[in-house]
């Protein structure tokens, strides 16, 4: 058509949806809206000629005048096939360009207005060019799509057209409506190929990108294949060598392991990466070894893993009674636990510290516990332990490095809050090689512990859910930091009613078990038991008392196979000496006769309370004080304060004034190989002096404990309870003890406040004169007068229930 203004015409519109069409393409379209099979049909009736428009959005049903596009491309209808299912099926071809000028009124179909646009006739070099560049970038595409066959290039090439070749190139290319029908309304040719040539570079980069990502997705997809195929190949060769699958066995069983195990999620990928670093260690390597011990290590501790606690009080209460005698305080302890538990669902571990003489039953307690609560039981000595590693672990930089003792006994016990017994805490030692008592702070402290640090393990573990139990034998070892972190609780030595209920409930039917014997055939009389806890013990436990149990279970043992009618076996206290020996002490160690210069003084020691006899002699000489049985500085001070203040109130005393200028004094205590220290013996080395110099004898049958001041005051001492176990022991009848420690009476057991006379004093001048046999001088009664005397006051112990005893005992031996 020639130069002038375009024609216009009516025509018939066929919307289209997804798809466009360009001039001189021939292609088939499946048609079954209602209105575009009615244009269609016009269409057939008037000259096969039909205006294709696309629409913008593919989802709308019926579109509207904005949402189809004004340019499209005027086709002829080749073909018309109705299909089986209602739908046409058409074969168009496309003859130009057109733009609609306006839709015309049309119920039955779209009807517009359209125009021809028609490009104009250029040939120039320029165009060659482009022509050129296009069909170049055509090839790339081609290349690198999938998409387009070869053949069509050499189709696309025999084009000498500008305009057509852009239009076909444009069809064959995977782009979006949009870009496609950008192309078809640039009606000039030049603009078009270069839209085209913009189009096809774009198109070329994201091909060459997504090319490159199916590259590395295929080369990684190769290399796990390739990787799981040498691992099979490995397998199966190591297998033929007879080998137990080597380092790739290893590691898959790791694998599974950690599959197994309830790991928390920062530990699982920790543990996963030291897996992958073991999988590709040289099989010959070293740091295999090291990795895999790590490896399992992180494995076996039990990180989330528990028992569940047996809250039933009750039942708590029977497993303790039965396993123990005695120990009321921390069977108490333990139930409030087990009520506060109860209540609160989650409690931090408490950390108990059970302090008591040997062989009291502070391990065997700490099992029972665990018993009563339900849960898992580790016990971890520390005596003798003196470097820091112990406790925290060595670094993995080390041959042969390993967690510490806290790590082993949390993997021993297999649930993270079991009943972790750390004994004897009071030995643990300090040298260059670190402060393992500082390093068990942390293990101690529950703000801590739910992030306790191994040097080993290198990720915090949490401690917080262990009820941790520990023992020792005296406190002043314990550093006080330690102290701090730990809630004492004090057992006592036994009297001998409650070491004769011991024996016969717990320790004989145990030793005869253990000997193969059946409790009937050893039969140990009671008077014979009693004559076993005198005379071949002196303890505040009940450890020797099980050894000697244990010789009579031999002796009767050997004689029942010997002589099977020997049975039953009958142990009285005749056949006790025969089996035993002569006795090893003398029953009751209070003196025959009352002595002069010698007085009975009670000594509390780590292994529980003691008597002792502190001896006087005055002799001629010039004033020279010796003091023998090797005496720590506190006992030394005392001795002097003793003779200070026997030398101030001499002439009260009708002692004359110049004694110790004109006489020898020397103070001993016998058992000179035992180390004696502390200020307790205190009035009774002035109780000895003065009845030296005074020629007056002490009643053998009172004991006495206490420190003197240089005026005569006599200060409370530690340990009553200990002392007064001795002293009953000893057969004391009368026992001297500090005003101020009245209070410390209620935990004097009711059998010993019963034999015993408990005589509280507050000066030197009362000590004497319930010490000293015969009333002399002012000093007024005899001993047996004293109307200070306690025994066992009701009112009294009543009174003092209710007062808090000493926290600790003396940090002394005295």
């Amino acid at each position: 058509m020639g130069p002038g203004k375009p024609k216009s015409r009516s025509i018939p519109l066929l919307p289209l949806r997804g798809l466009l069409v360009y001039p001189s393409m021939v292609l088939h379209l499946d048609v079954g809206r209602e209105k575009s099979v009615k244009a269609l049909e016009q269409c057939m009736v008037d000259d096969h000629m039909i205006l294709l428009c696309s629409q913008s959005e593919i989802n709308i049903e019926e579109p509207t005048q904005d949402d189809i596009y004004r340019v499209g491309t005027i086709a002829k209808v080749r073909q018309m096939l109705k299909l089986p299912n209602g739908t046409i099926r058409v074969l168009v071809e496309g003859v130009s360009r057109a733009e609609i000028e306006q839709y015309l009124p049309n119920d039955n179909f779209y009807e517009v207005l359209a125009h021809e646009m028609h490009e104009g006739q250029t040939n120039d070099s320029e165009l060659d060019a482009l022509m050129r560049a296009v069909l170049s970038q055509f090839e790339h595409y081609i290349n690198l799509s999938k998409k387009v066959t070869p053949e069509t290039l050499a189709a696309v090439s025999d084009i000498d057209q500008p305009g057509r070749l852009a239009d076909v190139i444009t069809s064959h290319l995977s782009l979006k409506i949009k870009d496609k029908q950008e192309i078809l309304e640039t009606v000039e040719v030049q603009p078009r190929l270069e839209k085209l040539l913009d189009f096809l570079n774009n198109e070329r980069e994201v091909l060459e990108l997504e090319r490159k990502i199916s590259q590395r997705v295929k080369k990684q997809m190769e290399k796990t294949q390739k990787e799981y195929y040498l691992r099979e190949q490995m397998k199966a060769i190591q297998k033929e060598l007879g080998e137990k699958e080597g380092r790739a066995g290893e590691v898959e069983e790791l694998r599974n392991q950690l599959e197994d195990a309830e790991l928390p999620e920062k530990i699982a990928i920790k543990v996963m990466k030291e897996i992958d670093r073991l999988e590709k260690m040289p099989a010959a390597s070293a740091e295999g070894a090291v990795i895999r011990t790590y490896v399992e290590w992180l494995l076996a501790l039990p990180w989330s893993k528990m028992t569940e606690d047996d809250l039933d009080i009750v039942k708590a209460e029977t497993i303790l009674e039965e396993e123990h005698f005695g120990l009321d305080k921390p069977k108490e302890r333990v139930l409030e636990y087990l009520a506060v538990q109860k209540l609160v669902k989650k409690l931090k571990g408490p950390i108990l510290c059970l302090v008591g003489p040997p062989g009291v039953g502070k391990t065997s307690l700490a099992r029972s516990i665990a018993k009563s609560l339900g849960r898992e039981f580790v016990r971890v000595s520390l005596g003798g332990v003196r470097d820091e590693a112990e406790i925290r672990g060595h670094r993995r930089t080390y041959v042969g490095a390993m967690p510490g003792r806290i790590l082993q006994g949390m993997r021993t016990a297999g649930s993270a809050n079991p009943v972790f017994l750390l004994d004897e805490i009071d030995k643990m030692a300090m040298d260059f090689r670190g402060d393992p008592s500082s390093a068990l702070l942390e293990v101690l402290d529950p703000e801590q512990n739910a992030t306790f640090s191994d040097h080993y393990i290198e990720v915090p573990y949490d401690l917080s859910n262990v009820m941790f139990v520990t023992t020792a034998n005296v406190v002043h070892n314990i550093p006080r930091p330690l102290l701090d972190r730990m809630e004492m609780l004090y057992i006592p030595g036994y009297t001998e009613l409650e070491k004769l209920q011991i024996a016969e409930r717990h320790l004989l039917p145990k030793q005869k078990r253990d000997h193969g014997l059946e409790p009937e055939q050893l039969v140990l009389e009671s008077d014979a038991l009693m004559a076993l806890i005198r005379e071949y013990t002196r303890e505040s436990g009940v450890r020797n008392m099980e050894q000697q149990l244990a010789s009579i279970c031999r002796k009767a043992a050997r004689a029942i196979v010997t002589n099977p009618e020997a049975a039953p076996y009958v142990v009285d206290k005749a056949k006790l000496k025969e089996l035993l020996g002569p006795s090893k002490f003398r029953y009751g160690m209070a003196e025959q006769e009352d002595q002069i210069g010698a007085v009975t003084g009670l000594a509390w020691t780590e292994v529980g309370g003691d008597t002792l006899v502190i001896e006087v002699t005055v002799m001629p000489g010039s004033g020279k004080l010796t003091l023998t049985g090797q005496l720590g500085d506190v006992m030394k001070e005392s001795a002097q304060a003793a003779f200070s203040y026997t030398r101030s109130r001499a002439k009260e005393l009708g002692i004359d004034p110049q004694f110790n200028e004109k006489n020898d004094i020397h103070i001993h205590i016998p058992e000179g190989a035992i180390p004696k220290d502390g200020p307790s013996a205190g009035i009774t080395m002035a109780t000895a002096l003065i009845s030296a110099l005074t020629n007056r004898a002490v009643s053998r049958v009172v004991a006495m404990t206490g420190e003197i001041t240089l005026r005569g005051r006599v200060l409370p001492i530690g340990g009553l309870k200990e002392k007064s176990l001795a002293a009953h022991r000893a057969g004391i009848r009368k026992v001297l003890i500090p005003k101020d420690n009245e209070r410390d009476l209620r935990d004097v057991p009711e059998s010993v406040r019963g034999d015993l006379t408990f005589v509280p004093v507050a000066h030197m001048d009362e000590v004497l004169r319930h010490a000293l046999s015969d009333a002399f001088g002012q000093f007024g009664v005899a001993a047996d007068d004293g109307d200070d005397e306690l025994q066992s006051d009701p009112a009294l112990i009543a009174a003092t229930a209710n007062e808090e005893p000493e926290e600790t005992p003396p940090l002394g031996t005295h």
